[in-house]
């Protein structure tokens, strides 16, 4: 019985002590920054956003770079409003976005999958007239050049169908008006989070950003300092 009792003892001692040390580190790392790339024709906003605990990176519809709008039409969300100019990307595991509405609905079954890799990802996408700058949304002003590697980033998250554009998911479990989801690639884990994602699309067109971020908190400290 003693045995036993060591046995349970030890494990319950190492599994808290593995959460902490992961704790632990997803703070520290989330509080040292990336160094930001200083560029002298800064004209194009994006935009960080959060719903406080998952981070969108927003973009214009319309550049020279590209027109989102040919990838990710309107007409693929109920609205169908077409004077919207600007839109949101968020990556995430597909169970959360589509069986998840709300905490209250979360599945045991979700939450696993989810945590260790065994499920797939989503793209979620939606349209904004505009947006206001506050606690929960950062307006970051980035060059042309930089501009086109974040949209090779976020287009290179998308899984693609035989005409080369993103795969809609067809779903009931829309957000709102607006939103539509898209098959992603890659899947979600403990390491890689939705404010992961976000995180490496910013590092992707040389702005500032979290070493390693798993909380969208990581994310806005950053541009809150």
């Amino acid at each position: 019985m003693k045995k036993v009792l060591k046995y349970i003892v030890y494990t319950l001692l190492t599994f808290f002590s593995l959460i902490g040390i992961y704790l632990l580190s997803a703070y520290t790392l989330s509080r040292m920054s990336t160094t930001k790339e200083l560029v002298s024709d800064a004209d194009i906003p994006i935009y960080i956003l959060t719903n406080g605990v998952h981070t969108d990176l927003v973009v214009p519809v319309r550049t020279p770079q590209i027109d989102w709008s040919t990838h990710i039409p309107y007409h693929n969300t109920i609205a169908n409003d077409s004077t919207a100019q600007l839109l949101a990307f968020g990556w995430g595991d597909k169970g959360f976005y589509l069986e998840t509405p709300t905490w209250a609905d979360l599945k045991a079954s979700t939450a696993f999958k989810a945590a260790f890799n065994l499920s797939t990802a989503a793209i979620h996408a939606t349209y904004y007239h505009q947006l206001r700058e506050d606690e929960s949304c950062r307006r970051i002003m980035i060059s042309a050049s930089q501009y086109t590697r974040l949209v090779q980033y976020i287009n290179n998250s998308f899984k693609t169908g035989a005409n080369g554009l993103p795969v809609k998911i067809n779903t009931h479990a829309n957000y709102d008006n607006n939103d539509a989801f898209y098959e992603a690639k890659g899947s979600y884990n403990l390491f890689h989070t939705c404010n992961t994602w976000a995180n490496s699309g910013l590092k992707s067109c040389g702005q500032k950003a979290c070493r390693w971020t798993i909380f969208d908190t990581g994310i806005f400290y950053q541009y809150r300092q």
